[in-house]
């Protein structure tokens, strides 16, 4: 009894003395070759523990048509990670959350360029909305920023 005892001590002990480590999260970004702004975010997007890919477009507008981005929420870059699409300058603190609750959504948005959205990092702290959209384009507020 103490030998069934000790083995499953050890094994409970060393399952949970292992440290778990999973894969990051990827996601490809489609954006046009010469943006700036679509780098740099990109950039905090890898510093905040995502693998991020680039896919170069002459014209973004068709991936934004075929992902059912309302044109309200437009951004300067489209990108997909886990099925979910992320328009624009959205922190990464807001994807990781999303990937975490896994709402019933298409995506986020962060519409426009907001001037102190990562990326684009200008001076100040101008307020922006992170907003969640779904398949028939109802919109909410997902984060303040």
């Amino acid at each position: 009894m103490k030998l069934v005892f000790a083995a499953a001590l050890v094994a409970t002990l060393g399952a949970t003395a292992l440290p778990t480590t999973a894969a990051p999260p990827s996601i490809l970004v489609y954006k046009s070759p010469s943006c700036g702004c679509c780098k740099a975010w990109m950039d905090h997007l890898s510093q905040n523990g995502f693998k991020v890919t680039g896919k170069d477009m002459d014209d973004v507008q068709p991936m934004k048509d075929e992902v059912g981005l309302p044109a309200k929420l437009a951004s300067c870059h489209t990108a997909i990670v886990d099925g979910y699409v992320i328009e624009g300058h959205v922190p990464a603190a807001d994807i990781q959350r999303l990937l975490k609750e896994r709402p019933k959504i298409v995506g986020l948005s962060a519409p426009g360029m907001p001037p102190s959205s990562p990326g684009m990092d200008q001076p100040g702290k101008a307020p922006y909305d992170v907003i969640a959209f779904d398949a028939k384009g109802t919109t909410t507020v997902f984060a303040k920023h």
